[in-house]
Order: structure tokens, then C-alpha cells, then sequence
């Protein structure tokens, strides 16, 4: 299959001109002025971005497909330009073995539309105890997590470490202590964020914290870094475009403004490693009922540029930095940036159409999104995976 995109802003990590992108047999394979006898991409106008690659996003299946399903959601993802996601293990079952693993692979290879990673639970079946199903995960297996759920036992969280330091994966630290989250929920994330980082230290193992969202999680992430400790970590788009005032259930909640003002700071600073969805889908009644989360995945791009790039706080290539490129390296993908060699995985977008965010409109089954009617810029006009326009918008 061949593509030429011609005519187009070219923006990656590194590199910003207007030019031509040929794609053939689903890898970059040439960029400049180009011509070739094939099918023409017309870009004019438009920016060419390295297609998005999520960390963390739920998909809900098996078990929830009411909420959503890897159909529902690959269509979502690729709608908010993404072609690559990781998803998290709170299923039904918990995606705790490898015939889960295989489910959800086979699923994603049938459907298509974008390249799926499934993270195994750290203890089996999330109950925070039992960890003896990490010995039999092959190495299709790169992250282990509870997420929705802290490790609150020391001796568990350690021993997980140490069996993912042995095979050379990584531990995904959803950084709370329900029982001082009834308490305070700053609190929870602060001393758990701390606590799994000496953990981190002690087994040498590789850890990445998702959806920081405090000051003091972030400055604790970000003297372990100084000391060259192997941590990541990713803020979300609603952690740094809403706060408390919303009065949205989110986990963790929304916070203040003196907290995205430091996350922002975090992200000026290299701190942080990526931004990465949450992509947490939810039915009207169950968020009524007092589910947590938000579907955000189509929106994600916008609400950042407008938020970070918008504002003055980062440049386009820095935000590319932390959507593709460093995700797609901490998922050990080809991906990010727009190189001869690297996938054919890319996204045409709009800097200059503004509109308004429109939850009805989501192709996710999850219309929950507390940002129904705010402004944004930065449309998904295509999403190219490998050469394949998989979307086209208005």
C-alpha cells in the first residue's frame, strides 16, 4: 500500500517544513518534494503530526462492553488520532492471565485499527495479595498494573518489583491508599507516589507513575529523576484543563489550580514524560451511580494544544514530544516521529479550526466528558496507521 501526502506543515519532535511524506508497505520511506504514481494525501494547510500513542486508556472488554469495547474504542482512538494504545487491566475477569492477554490481542489484530498492548494485573485478580501469575507472563507482556487500585501491601508491591525487574517490564503505579483516600485524597497520592519511588530504588526496577496529579507527587517524581532513578510518569488532559470546581468524579480527583500550574511547570521542565488519556468510559447511569473516570480519548490533542500550546507554555514540537514520540519509546514502538524507517503511522490536523467539544459526538460508547461545550483548537481532520487512512473527518 502507498500514500503521498503532499503539501503539508511536517512537524515532529525535532523538526518543523512544509514538504511531501511517501509511505509504502506501511513504513515511511522517503520525505521532501516528492511525486510518485499512487494515492495523493492533499495536506494543504493542514499539519502532519506523528499519530498519537496512549499509555493508559480503558477499553473495558471483556466484561464491561456496555461501557465500552475494543471495536467502540479503537474507533475513539483513531478519531483522536491515535494509532497505538496500552490498556489496563480492570476487566471482567481482570486481565490477571494470558488467555485474556491473547483475547484482547486477537480481538485488536481482527478489528484492525490500531496496535493494542494489554497490561497484565499486578496481583491476581486485583485482590492486592497474590502475585505468583507474573511468573507465567510471556514477553508480549511490557507493563504490569492495578490500576484503579494502589498496592497497599509494602511486602506485595516489593516482591512485584523485584519479579518485574527479573524480565525486564514495567511497573505502572496507580499511586493511592484507599484508606487514607477516605481520609484525603492528596494525601493518598502523595505518600503512595513516595513510598512506590523507594520501592523503585530498592529493586531497581522500572517504574512509571500514571495520572499524577498533585504538586507534591510531581516534585517528589521529580528529585527522583535528578538522581537518575529509572522513573516516567504522565500527567492526564483533564488533570491539567479542569479543576476541583467541576465538581467531576475522576481518580484521582481534579485538583487545584496551584497544582496544574505545577504540572505545567513539570512538563516546561522535561519532568514529564507523556501525556496519556485515561481514557475511562462510562454509561450515563453508572456515572449517575458514581463511577469515576472520563472518556476523553477524542479530544485529548485539542484540550492539549489549546491548553499548552495555546497559552504559551510549550511548542507544538514539544507536545508531539510527550503525545508520540516518548510514549511510543517507553512502549518500545516505531513510532513518533517522521523519519524514513518508522511507521507510516501519522495524523493530519487543523491548528487553526475551533470548536466546540461535543460528548454526543464521540464514537466511544462514553459520553462522559465534564467539557461538553468548551472551546478548543486543533481538529483531527485524518489518521493514517501504516500507510491506511482509517479516518477521515469533517
Amino acid at each position: 500500500m502507498e500514500l503521498l501526502i503532499k503539501n503539508v506543515n511536517i512537524v515532529d519532535s525535532s523538526k518543523a517544513f512544509c514538504g511531501d511524506v511517501y509511505i509504502n508497505n506501511g513504513k515511511i520511506e522517503d520525505i521532501g518534494i516528492l511525486n510518485r504514481d499512487c494515492e495523493v494525501l492533499d495536506g494543504e494547510g493542514l499539519y502532519l503530526l506523528p499519530s498519537f500513542v496512549d499509555l493508559h486508556a480503558h477499553f473495558r472488554e471483556p466484561g464491561y462492553e456496555y461501557k465500552e469495547d475494543i471495536l467502540s474504542g479503537s474507533m475513539a482512538a483513531v478519531k483522536g488520532g491515535y494509532t497505538a494504545v496500552n490498556l489496563m487491566g480492570n476487566t471482567n475477569p481482570p486481565c490477571s492471565y494470558m488467555d485474556i492477554v491473547d483475547y484482547v490481542l486477537d480481538r485488536a489484530r481482527r478489528i484492525g485499527l490500531v496496535d493494542i498492548h494489554q497490561t497484565v494485573t499486578i496481583t491476581k485478580d486485583m485482590l492486592g495479595k497474590d502475585i505468583d501469575h507474573l511468573k507465567l507472563i510471556d514477553e508480549r507482556v511490557k507493563f504490569i498494573s492495578d490500576d484503579g487500585k494502589g498496592i497497599v501491601n509494602n511486602k506485595v508491591m516489593l516482591l512485584a518489583m523485584q519479579v518485574a525487574k527479573e524480565k525486564g517490564i514495567t511497573v505502572i503505579s496507580h499511586a493511592e491508599d484507599e484508606e487514607i483516600s477516605k481520609i484525603d485524597t492528596r494525601l493518598s497520592e502523595n505518600l503512595m507516589t513516595k513510598r512506590d519511588i523507594e520501592l523503585a530504588k530498592f529493586t531497581g526496577c522500572s517504574l512509571h507513575i500514571a495520572h499524577v496529579s498533585t504538586k507534591e507527587a510531581m516534585e517528589e517524581i521529580a528529585t527522583a529523576k535528578d538522581k537518575g532513578l529509572k522513573i516516567t510518569c504522565e500527567v492526564t488532559p483533564h488533570h491539567i484543563f479542569g479543576t476541583s470546581s467541576l465538581n467531576y468524579k475522576v481518580n484521582p480527583p481534579l485538583r487545584e489550580r496551584e497544582d496544574i500550574e505545577a504540572l505545567i511547570r513539570a512538563i516546561k521542565r522535561g519532568y514529564v514524560d507523556a501525556i496519556a488519556t485515561d481514557h475511562a468510559p462510562h454509561t450515563k447511569e453508572d456515572k449517575e451511580k458514581g463511577a469515576m473516570g472520563i472518556s476523553g480519548i477524542e479530544v485529548a490533542f485539542p484540550i492539549c494544544f489549546t491548553k499548552l500550546v495555546l497559552e504559551g507554555h510549550i511548542t507544538l514540537n514539544r507536545l508531539i514530544k510527550i503525545m508520540s514520540e516518548n510514549p511510543a519509546r517507553i512502549m518500545g514502538l516505531y513510532k513518533g516521529k517522521i523519519e524514513v524507517g518508522y511507521d507510516g503511522d501519522l495524523v493530519l490536523v487543523d491548528l487553526k479550526k475551533n470548536y466546540k467539544i461535543d460528548p454526543s459526538s464521540f464514537l466511544s460508547k462514553g459520553k462522559n466528558n465534564p467539557f461538553d461545550g468548551y472551546e478548543v483548537y486543533g481538529r483531527v481532520v485524518s489518521t493514517i496507521k501504516a500507510g491506511k487512512v482509517l479516518f477521515r473527518g469533517d
